[in-house]
């Protein structure tokens, strides 16, 4: 079999756009990262059919930014925290509620308790 190429289809030349570099990762800076943030879960025993969320001084306090997923008759939500204390409560069908679960709360300007956790 021949095969007849003009110099038209051989002067042609292919090409391929290259990819963007990746910025290089410092390892200490990725271990610092990892460490300032730890996932901490929340846990609320109740029903199946309620609308459970977690909110506090992680989310703005947003009362629908987190919602907790229901198994085996409990309600559960992970999020990562930076170390220290942090208020929280729990939005039971639109109430706010102190976690029950947890004696560690203070009062706050509403005339009721924020749950506190403490992560180290």
């Amino acid at each position: 079999m021949n095969i007849k190429t003009t110099k038209k289809a051989a002067e042609k030349k292919v090409v391929t756009a290259k990819a963007p570099k990746a910025k290089a990762c410092c390892a200490k800076t990725c271990a610092a990262k990892k460490e300032t943030t730890k996932a901490t879960t929340f846990t609320y025993h109740a029903e199946k059919g309620k609308e459970v969320y977690v909110a506090g001084d992680f989310n703005a306090w947003d009362p629908t930014a987190k919602k907790m997923a229901f198994k085996g008759g409990v309600y559960t939500a992970s999020v990562k925290l930076t170390p220290g204390d942090h208020q929280y409560k729990f939005v039971i069908d639109g109430t706010w509620c102190a976690d029950p679960e947890n004696a560690n709360a203070i009062a706050n300007d509403q005339g009721t308790f924020n749950s506190i956790v403490t992560v180290k």
